[in-house]
């Protein structure tokens, strides 16, 4: 039986201990990160099956953090926070949170929480492999091959396969600039634009047959890029 692997963000070091040493007890898998950065990767790394998140982080709000997962993936997420007043539990939920609990709090309660809220996930769909231009992408095994049958591999470096997976994993939609940057390189990056021209400009030469008129990896102007599947 697989274990549920959830990633505790919070900034408080004693907090984050025994949540780890209670939910691993319990034969839960705990990854856990101290501010928002972390977090972000953290999510992007290991793939949780929840999120227990505080909103008071020392480096990005706890919202920010929420909408930017929300950008990427469907992960069920549940504040942990002391803000106690309503109009923040109602800005964590229109942001994404599927549950709030308030500190201080039971363990048996998050525990119960936890579990409600992975009730509720729907089996995520596999992403399909995708063609781009004469190549085959399988953004889940992180291949790259030939779609000619002969298996001539491709490869893409870290940082290409990221700034792919994203647009793939939400083929048609616009993915802002942004959003991208969190996503790739953190929140501290989000004003690099000129990142993301040289990285889409590399994925483009690897992977279009016409780099200079792409059909899959389009530009949208001041805004962002899309995968046109």
């Amino acid at each position: 039986m697989n274990r549920t692997r959830v990633l505790i963000v919070d900034d408080e070091p004693q907090l984050l201990r025994a949540l780890r040493i209670n939910l691993q007890a319990r034969e839960y898998d705990v990854v856990t990160a101290g501010d928002g950065t972390t977090a972000l990767r953290a999510a992007a790394d290991q793939h949780p099956d929840v999120v227990v998140l505080d909103l008071g982080l020392p480096d990005i709000d706890g919202l920010d953090v929420l909408r930017s997962l929300r950008a990427w993936t469907p992960v069920p997420v549940v504040v942990l926070s002391g803000r106690l007043g309503s109009t923040e539990k109602v800005a964590a939920l229109d942001a994404g949170a599927d549950d709030y609990v308030t500190k201080p709090f039971n363990v048996d309660e998050l525990l119960a929480r936890l579990r409600a809220v992975s009730r509720r996930r729907p089996e995520p769909e596999a992403t399909p492999a995708v063609t781009i231009g004469e190549y085959e992408v399988d953004v889940v095994a992180r291949d790259v091959r030939r779609a000619d049958g002969t298996g001539e591999r491709l490869h893409l470096t870290r940082t290409e396969w990221r700034m792919l997976e994203l647009l793939v994993r939400n083929p048609g939609r616009l993915v802002g600039h942004r959003d991208l940057l969190r996503h790739v390189w953190g929140p501290t990056y989000v004003e690099e634009n000129h990142y993301l021209r040289q990285y889409m400009a590399q994925l483009r030469r690897k992977l279009e047959t016409d780099p200079a008129r792409p059909r899959h990896l389009l530009t949208e102007p001041a805004m962002g890029y899309r995968f046109q599947p």
